[in-house]
């Protein structure tokens, strides 16, 4: 993806317009994970912003967690606002990301990036350090907005993620976005 079609990230002040009761009507967080979380998961969601998928992993895990990742503290603090006084703040991990690192030492089953590849300023090291904190099963959910990212865009981050060592598994359907589902490809037992 070139850099001049990558868009800044979303501000702090705009975070009322992505988290909306009335964007659940668009992108229910339940239906579009429901189907790759399984309760004892540990789930990284990277740009988290102010919690609208969040919160929803986090109540489909009985035993599992989620871990919160944002580039902007005011995000993680609106997200700390919501969960202050509830069960969930037990299941949610926060934590704040350097513009090229997400930093964290921790093991993931599911990596949920949705609408955010296209802001990452170096896409193949963002991929890098995902492959790096996946577990051997584990899943990278990206879903980038068509507004901002063509088929051709899309198409060339898959292409980037397969020579990176990821394999896709599929290309679930979300409103006004290209998802695919991607894991880890297995080596050939000859290798």
């Amino acid at each position: 993806m070139r850099k001049s079609e990558r868009n800044s990230v979303c501000p702090v002040e705009r975070a009322g317009l992505i988290d909306n009761p009335f964007r659940k009507l668009l992108h229910n967080p339940r239906k579009i994970l429901k189907p790759y979380i399984n309760n004892t998961m540990t789930v990284l969601e990277v740009g988290c912003g102010s919690g609208f998928f969040t919160i929803e992993i986090a109540k489909l895990l009985t035993q599992g967690r989620v871990i919160a990742v944002d580039l902007q503290q005011g995000m993680l603090d609106k997200l700390q606002q919501k969960i202050r006084d509830t069960e969930l703040k037990q299941k949610i991990l926060l934590h704040k990301c350097d513009q090229d690192k997400i930093g964290l030492d921790i093991k993931v089953d599911l990596v949920l990036a949705f609408f955010m590849v296209h802001e990452v300023p170096d896409p193949k090291s963002f991929f890098v350090e995902l492959k790096s904190i996946l577990n051997s099963n584990g899943k990278v959910f990206v879903i980038e907005p068509i507004s901002h990212v063509s088929k051709k865009i899309f198409s060339e981050m898959i292409h980037m993620a397969k020579t990176l060592g990821f394999e896709v598994v599929s290309k679930p359907k979300v409103f006004l976005g290209r998802a695919v589902l991607l894991k880890i490809k297995e080596k050939n037992s000859h290798e």
